[in-house]
Parts: structure tokens; sequence; C-alpha cells
């Protein structure tokens, strides 16, 4: 997800030869993979802690709700700050502003404190912040700009691949540590951190003395200025439905261990359930190719309210069975989610002009969603039941169809 505001960039005419570009591009990809890989495995370390220090669901929700949040606090001061150091600069500071956050897991553990664990993520989400601000112009800027969609469609599979595999590594190291019939405890979580801290310092240090394309900005940066991209209706209901999109997403994935666990009728574990996560993240990935063939020959808006509508019955589907029909139903919501947040973003943007800049800022902002909406469906859980809980992404996948069919019309509205 692209949460930086980009400035007009050109490329030293020093290192304007392709192989340079492929060098940096398959360098800056490592970066996608990590950070997609590093945010999936709050969905793991969810029913964990949840364990560890007895939460309700409210209460392990708030590991959402301090990662997300920092896209929403950190996300313009980090641009601000990417603007006058550089970008590549900037991506050493996240990768080392992330690896201090995967390291005060140690404490965090030690202690035994959960809002330790809490200010942890944070740091964390806030290195990841500046590292995507960073990362995302540095890829469009990298070769020409009629194929810079191309390149960050590429590094962006990468994200998704990460969000693939963590699943399976977060299982292995941190149910491992006790079998899946072992008394949880809080430390068990240090060694995967510790070992994803180990990864971004090399990254920081390799960043630190690597040869890449140098990037110069041209001009100041362009300050926010909302008021006048908030005439459009359009981006204002496009907002929303990013809020809706994120908030169902990232609210799926992290109940989805607890709920596989209490529908399964062969005993499920919850570290068996934790590499069934893959699926929906993998889901999404195969999803994005996919969509990106049918969206040349149909219209973004139809596609998605299809998808959203598939995504509302896989869900009430899911919740009326058990078993296989309820795991492989939920896991399948995945697949429909892959082209909701590209889509989303554009149509909101269709017809912009002047405006497109700071409509993106916008609508980046609008990714606080995915501290919000799992934060909410925490305190079903604790009220109504994990299973009834899923009513809230699906009212906002509801959301998301009438975007797709009528909110996404481009007219002009004054808002006040």
């Amino acid at each position: 997800m692209d949460t930086s505001v980009q400035p007009k960039v050109e490329t030293d005419t020093t290192y304007n030869q392709n192989s340079n570009y492929r060098f940096a591009l398959v360098s800056l990809t490592t970066l996608f993979f990590m950070w997609g890989f590093i945010t999936c495995l709050n969905d793991i370390l969810i029913p964990y802690l949840k364990g560890a220090f007895n939460l309700s669901f409210t209460q392990a929700m708030l590991i959402q709700f301090c990662f997300f949040s920092a896209y929403f606090i950190v996300s313009l001061p980090a641009g601000m700050l990417v603007s006058r150091i550089g970008y590549q600069r900037g991506i050493v500071m996240g990768l080392i502003v992330a690896c201090c956050g995967c390291l005060l897991f140690l404490p965090a553990a030690s202690s035994g404190i959960y809002a330790v664990f809490l200010i942890a993520l944070f740091v964390l989400a806030s290195g990841i912040t500046l590292l995507q601000v960073s990362a995302n112009p540095y890829v469009s800027a990298l070769g020409d700009p009629k194929t810079a969609p191309s390149r960050l469609t590429m590094t962006q599979a990468f994200n998704s691949f990460g969000t693939t595999v963590a699943p399976f590594f977060g299982s292995f190291l941190i149910y491992g540590a006790t079998g899946e019939h072992g008394v949880t405890s809080a430390s068990d979580v240090q060694l995967p951190y510790v070992i994803l801290a180990l990864t971004l310092f090399t990254l920081a240090l390799i960043f630190l003395f690597l040869k890449l394309p140098a990037l110069h900005q041209v001009g100041e940066r362009t300050p926010l200025r909302f008021k006048g991209a908030l005439q459009h209706r359009h981006l204002v209901l496009g907002a929303l439905g990013i809020f809706m999109y994120v908030g169902a997403e990232v609210a799926i994935g992290s109940m989805l261990v607890s709920y596989l666990v209490q529908h399964s009728d062969s005993g499920l574990t919850e570290a068996k359930a934790a590499t069934y996560i893959a699926y929906y993240w993998g889901g999404a990935m195969a999803g994005r190719f996919i969509g990106a063939a049918v969206l040349q020959k149909l219209s973004g808006g139809l596609v998605l309210a299809f998808n959203a509508f598939i995504a509302i019955g896989l869900i009430v589907f899911s919740m009326m069975s058990t078993g296989d029909m309820a795991l492989w139903s939920i896991l399948a919501v995945g697949l429909f989610n892959s082209i909701m947040f590209p889509t989303i973003f554009s149509l909101a943007l269709h017809g912009l002009g002047k405006d497109t800049p700071n409509g993106s800022g916008f609508l980046c902002l609008a990714i606080v969603g995915g501290a919000v909406i799992p934060l909410l469906q925490g305190m079903l859980a604790d009220s109504i039941g994990v299973t009834l809980s899923f009513l809230l992404p699906a009212s906002c996948y509801l959301y998301i169809a009438y975007y797709g069919l009528y909110g996404s019309r481009v007219t002009q509205s004054n808002i006040n």
C-alpha cells in the first residue's frame, strides 16, 4: 500500500542504464517482501498473545489498532522527513526504526507487560511506514514513467508473497517453541522477532552502502491541502471505501485462527490453524494476477461490486457451516479481496485533475481502517461471539459493493 505523497523526481543520468535500474529494483523487492511478511505476523501474534496474557478479543485487537494507527500518525511526518534526507537514506532509517521495534519485543517479553508489546508494535509499524513512503516513489522513478505501474505491481506481488509465507514461519517458530498443546508464554515470540531484527539491520547496512541510482526532487514538496480535493464526492466516498476494505481485510485475517478453531469438526489446533492464514493472503496474491487481466475487459466498478457481493456470500455461507466448508469458504474471501484496494483507489482518483496528489494523500490516511474495524470486531466477538462478529466485515463489503455500483460515479459536490 502506498502511503506517500509522491513529489516529482528525476534520475541522475550517471546511472541511467538499464542494468543499474534492474539491480536497484531487485534490491528494493526485498523491502516489499519484508513489510508484507512482518504485517502478516500480526495475525499469528494476536491469538498467541491472547492466550499468553488471557486477553479478551477486544484487548487482543489492540495489536492491529497500534500497528495501523502508525499509518495515520506517521505517514505525513515521514513524507516530510524523506523530502529532506532523500529516498535511500529514508529507506535506511525506516529499516533501523523497524529493527528497533523488533528488538523491543525482548524487554516486552521479559517484563510480561502487554502494553510494552503494543509500544513495540507501534515503533515497528512506524519504521515500515517510513519504508513505504521512501520505497514506493523510488520504484516509480526507476525507469520510464510509462512503465511505473508495472514496476509497482511487480514489487507489490513480492509484498503479497511475504504475507503468504509469513504464517508458516510464525507458526513454526512461535507455536513450535512449546508445541501445539504446550503452555503459551510471551517469551516465545522473542526468537522470531530477534531473527527479524537481525535481518532488518543487515538490510539497513546493505542499503546504506549500496550504490543505487540517485533520485533528486524537483522543486519543493507540495503540502497536503484537502479542501479542494474534498469537493469531489466520489473521492470522499472512496476514502470510506478504503477505510472499510482495509478494515475488513485485516479484521478477517486477525480473527481467522480463533474462527477456524471454533468451526473445526476435527479438533483443529491454533498452531495448525495459523498455517491456513497463508491461503487467505495467497489467494489475494493470485487474485491480483487474475484481476489485472479481467480489469482490462470489464468496468472497475462492476468488478469491484461483483467481488464484494461474492465476499459477503462466502462469509455468510461460512458462518452457517462447519468443518472444511466453513474453512475454505472464509479463506476464499482473500481471493476476492485482491483487486479491491487498487480498484477503489483508482476509481476515487478518477477525474480529480490538479487535486489528484492531495486526493491520494487523503486516501492513504483512510488505511487507518485497519486499526478501527478489527478493534470493533473484537468488541463484537466478546459480546456476541466470534462467528456473529463476522457480520461486521460483511457489512463493510456491502458498502464496497455500493461504491462500485453508485458511489464511484464522478460528480462534483461542495462539501463543507
